[in-house]
């Protein structure tokens, strides 16, 4: 089954990094990456960008919002997507995250809606 790792980070938290700190923490992601895809889980990963467009349609219409959003208290930073047997071999796997010592990891299960 596919889950997938979310990485849900507090706004500003990357204001508070020095450039080389950053890339030190983007180094260790990559190193975590390349760790899951030699044990043969990683589907996909990557870093998601703050600037987002919120689209949905209301009574016919459809709203389009430029982010970023005000309102939000936390941003998705980035993904993995793995292949693992259970939810527990997925938890392990996040255990193992160098994000989880800035930001919550958010293990979800990918399938059908109607599940």
């Amino acid at each position: 089954m596919s889950y997938m790792l979310l990485i849900v980070e507090p706004l500003g938290q990357r204001a508070d990094r020095s450039l080389q700190e950053g890339r030190d923490t983007y180094q260790r992601m990559l190193d975590y990456a390349e760790s899951l895809r030699s044990q043969g889980v990683l589907v996909e990963c990557n870093s998601l960008n703050r600037n987002a467009v919120r689209l949905n349609k209301q009574a016919g219409k459809t709203v389009i919002t430029d982010g970023p959003f005000t309102e939000a208290k936390e941003l998705v930073g980035g993904f993995f997507l793995l292949n693992c047997e259970t939810r527990e071999e997925a938890l392990r796997h996040a255990q193992q995250c160098p994000a989880a010592e800035w930001a919550t990891i958010e293990v979800r299960g990918v399938g059908p809606c109607y599940e």
